[in-house]
């Protein structure tokens, strides 16, 4: 929703209400509010008027807004639109399994409409504070204008509370007055509330106001096609996303081409890829795709992949600093060598990952201790009967390398990559016959101890001679 608002603000030159609606005091979370702004911001999604910047119409906290819904209130059952009711939640439970038993439609029966409270106190199922309630007349429109999907027609409602007995106005009423008093001209929000919208046009109609215009926007599903859900699908909640090392600007991109066709290149074809900016510049209500669309995280792990090798490679070795933190990796003050170590590493992983949170494991071995890397058992159990004579000839082969002058990652001699490789191919695929698939298994093991790790040559010019050398004999100990 805020995606699509935004795009729209940027391009019509308009202003992004972040207005908090906590009016439901049961479901209320002190820590909600800080997630919606955090979640917000790492996306680049910023508001331009809100409860914590402030702003021409605040506050924009609903629970601080309490004495702007009154005097509407009083208006609408003065005027004979809205009146008391009284009935006990035991009372309405009761009612609603009677219509569902009978097969009624289900909806308040107005016991209490027309009565005073002394004539409502006479009767069972009777609460001492009442609630209020909109009356729905026989003309209440069902018929709408979206800009998404043209004429809807929506259920008819019944009457609807729109002030709770805690004296919160319910979020029917208190949109309303909001949108009203703060000026908004577009509304965007889910597909679920479209049966809900003719009580807002009624209030708006009863008030005198004019209505914003309204986008209903599709709702995500499942693989499966079913609605996705926080219960069921832990990619419901927004800083999962975070926690598992996608890329802001990736899922900016992908929610947005789940509701909307992809751009265009100057030959007329379709461009996956594209910067929030880019979609702003171009964006036009009538391409929402109202079906809900599924959401496949194959796909975004595809993209999420292709943003991080388009980062320059010291901003992708930041991007990594709070995952390798979280895993121990480093630590939360990497020193200047450790960063620069990490830069070159980065290098080698960048086009190897598809997630931030893959990184650490190929990171870690470049900084443990020698005598505290730990072999892994699928990659122990890959190595080969000759695994003994393979690191034989690479520890005489590289004992044997210089390591003075060493340039790091493309020097040609000495202790480098290329140095390192040629070596170990002649004595080792040349010397001992042995292909390279097999030949440079069981170094890749003693290096890394993983199955699965950066490129080997590389990672030993990083990692040292010395040390290069110690892991392979520590690996030759036990094989």
């Amino acid at each position: 929703m805020s995606l699509f608002n935004l795009a729209y603000v940027r391009q019509q030159g308009g202003q992004f209400v972040l207005r908090v609606e906590d009016t439901d005091r049961v479901r209320f979370r002190e820590d909600s509010e800080r997630q919606l702004y955090d979640t917000l911001a790492w996306l680049g999604l910023h508001w331009d008027e809100g409860p914590d910047i402030g702003g021409p119409f605040a506050p924009y906290r609903q629970s601080e807004r309490l004495d702007t819904y009154r005097p509407y209130v009083e208006r609408l059952l003065a005027e004979g639109h809205a009146y008391h009711c009284w009935c006990s939640t035991e009372r309405l439970a009761e009612m609603r399994e009677i219509q569902q038993k009978t097969k009624q439609p289900t909806g308040y029966d107005r016991l209490c409409h027309g009565k005073t409270r002394e004539e409502r106190a006479a009767l069972p199922g009777f609460s001492e504070t009442p609630v209020v309630r909109m009356l729905i007349p026989d003309d209440v429109p069902l018929v709408f204008d979206d800009v998404i999907r043209g004429k809807v027609s929506a259920p008819r409602p019944d009457d609807q509370v729109i002030l709770k007995a805690d004296g919160f106005p319910t979020y029917h009423l208190a949109v309303v007055v909001d949108d009203h008093e703060m000026g908004i001209t577009h509304v965007v929000r889910g597909e679920e509330w479209i049966s809900s919208t003719p009580k807002h046009i009624l209030l708006y109609r009863w008030l005198g106001l004019e209505p914003p215009a309204f986008a209903h926007m599709p709702l995500l599903r499942n693989t499966d096609k079913s609605k996705i859900s926080k219960r069921k699908n832990p990619a419901a909640r927004l800083t999962w996303f975070r926690e598992q090392g996608y890329l802001p600007e990736a899922l900016v991109n992908f929610l947005a081409l789940l509701a909307y066709p992809p751009q265009q290149d100057a030959e007329g074809n379709d461009v996956e890829v594209f910067t929030f900016e880019e979609f702003s510049a171009t964006f036009d209500w009538s391409k929402v795709n109202p079906i809900g669309p599924i959401f496949d995280l194959k796909k975004l792990e595809w993209l999420n992949g292709v943003y991080i090798r388009a980062l320059p490679v010291g901003e992708f070795a930041s991007r990594l600093l709070p995952y390798l933190e979280a895993e121990g990796v480093l630590s939360g003050s990497p020193s200047l060598g450790e960063l620069g170590r990490l830069k070159l590493i980065a290098e080698l992983i960048q086009t190897r990952i598809a997630l931030l949170t893959e990184a650490p494991a190929l990171v870690r071995p470049f900084f443990v201790p020698d005598e505290e890397l730990q072999i892994d058992d699928d990659a122990r159990a890959l190595l080969k009967a000759d695994a003994g004579q393979v690191l034989d000839a690479a520890l005489a082969v590289l004992d044997d390398l210089d390591d003075r002058g060493l340039g790091l990652l493309g020097t040609g001699s000495g202790w480098s990559a290329p140095a390192i490789e040629a070596a170990l191919r002649a004595s080792i695929v040349e010397g001992l016959g042995i292909k390279p698939r097999l030949a440079f298994g069981p170094l890749r093991t003693a290096v890394s101890g993983a199955r699965i790790s950066p490129p080997l040559f590389e990672s030993m010019e990083i990692l040292g001679k010395a040390s290069t050398l110690r892991r392979l004999r520590s690996l030759r100990g036990s094989v």
